[in-house]
């Protein structure tokens, strides 16, 4: 049994569910690791004098994420739907603070500097984002207009915080992650309807307003117009992912990566990958997106409470989600933004929030197949205290 007697049992009694989940999340931790190290090992060599020196510290910000994935496990759903709401204020008056006195990158303000660390809110909210939701829509029916009135209001403060900073990316896939567990809590189409409206005139005058957002839009239309200039992420990552041809150059024999391709190491690291193993690389890659999604399904259809159904659906259309804007952004299919690709992209907030993603989902799992059941079968033989 683990720590405080909460994992009441051994692997071998794990739903099969649970354990795929636990061996992709291990699977694609390590694919991700090799990767990184390919795509920043010359730019770490050259710029910091050690080729190793991002992928050292992206081991130690995976051990201390696996650790958290543990905790995700090992807690109950419960005592992480109690500490939602909290954490999600805590998080908005973070993000709030990154606009005063916030680290400026690329001229978006997203980071806190607290000593060596670099902390990035709007990432660490994400799971707090999922369970929050799922607590809010499972309950719809139930709960009275002064609470749906109350979170809708504390989610728009921060989808509109994120904006200010200013991330899109990050605050469309907040609004689009909250839109689907709304989808799947049973939420009137009526009122989805015209979430996503409001949602689309907002992203559209975030884009309106600021000049960055605006430009990437017009070069993901035509990139090549302006290689040299606005165009040149979309550009390079293009090449990138064309000269993998079929089967790819090969494991650390990208050329796009030195120094040609930006932000190699986080936004655009699939088309290093590209690069190095190909369209064939590239597919299998998505199908296991794609499995890990059907698996994630199957564990919310096991779910037995519909606010565990909601957590799990969200926690897999996070990860997956995520996935496959990454992509859709290094392949041209969207505007550039700055989401990263989970697991794989190089930074420390990605990581703690992913892993506490896959660990809610797998206790999902879990809790699903009634773990908790024998544990309360025990203290119900146990007598009762004298006196």
């Amino acid at each position: 049994m683990g720590p405080r007697g909460l994992l009441p049992l051994p692997w071998a009694q794990w739903p099969a569910e649970a354990r795929l989940v636990l061996g992709f999340v291990a699977l694609w931790s390590l694919v991700g690791v090799l990767v990184l190290t390919s795509a920043s090992w010359w730019v770490a060599e050259r710029e910091m004098g050690d080729g190793a020196f991002y992928v050292k510290r992206q081991v130690i910000w995976m051990v201390a994420s696996w650790g958290l994935l543990y905790l995700g496990i090992s807690t109950n759903l419960r005592r992480w739907l109690r500490l939602a709401a909290p954490a999600l204020l805590i998080g908005g008056v973070l993000i709030a603070a990154t606009l005063v006195v916030g680290s400026t990158v690329n001229g978006a303000s997203r980071w806190l500097v607290i000593g060596p660390l670099q902390i990035q809110p709007s990432e660490l909210v994400k799971p707090f984002v999922v369970l929050q939701g799922a607590a809010l829509f499972s309950h719809w029916r139930r709960i009275g207009i002064d609470q749906k009135l109350l979170w809708i209001g504390v989610f728009g403060a921060l989808i509109l915080l994120i904006l200010k900073q200013p991330n899109l990316s990050t605050a469309a896939l907040l609004g689009l992650l909250l839109w689907l567990i709304a989808l799947a809590g049973g939420l009137s189409l009526r009122l989805l309807l015209g979430a996503a409206a409001a949602g689309g005139l907002l992203g559209t005058a975030s884009i309106l307003v600021n000049e960055y957002q605006r430009l990437r839009v017009t070069s993901f239309l035509d990139p090549w117009k302006d290689a040299q200039g606005d165009g040149y992420q979309l550009v390079q990552s293009l090449m990138a992912i064309g000269s993998g041809g079929v089967l790819g150059e090969g494991y650390g024999l990208s050329t796009q990566k030195l120094q040609y391709l930006p932000i190699q190491s986080t936004d655009f690291i699939f088309a290093v990958f590209a690069e190095e193993f190909g369209y064939v690389g590239s597919v299998v890659l998505l199908l296991f997106l794609l499995l890990f999604g059907f698996v994630g399904l199957r564990v919310a259809l096991s779910c037995r409470s519909n606010q565990q159904r909601l957590v799990a659906i969200g926690c897999t259309a996070l990860l997956v989600g995520q996935s496959i804007l990454n992509i859709a952004v290094a392949s041209g299919a969207m505007p550039t933004t700055g989401l990263p690709l989970p697991m794989i992209s190089y930074g420390g907030n990605s990581l703690l929030s992913s892993l506490l993603v896959a660990g809610l989902l797998i206790r999902c799992s879990l809790e699903s197949s009634g773990l908790e059941a024998p544990r309360r079968r025990r203290r119900e033989r146990q007598p009762a205290p004298i006196g």
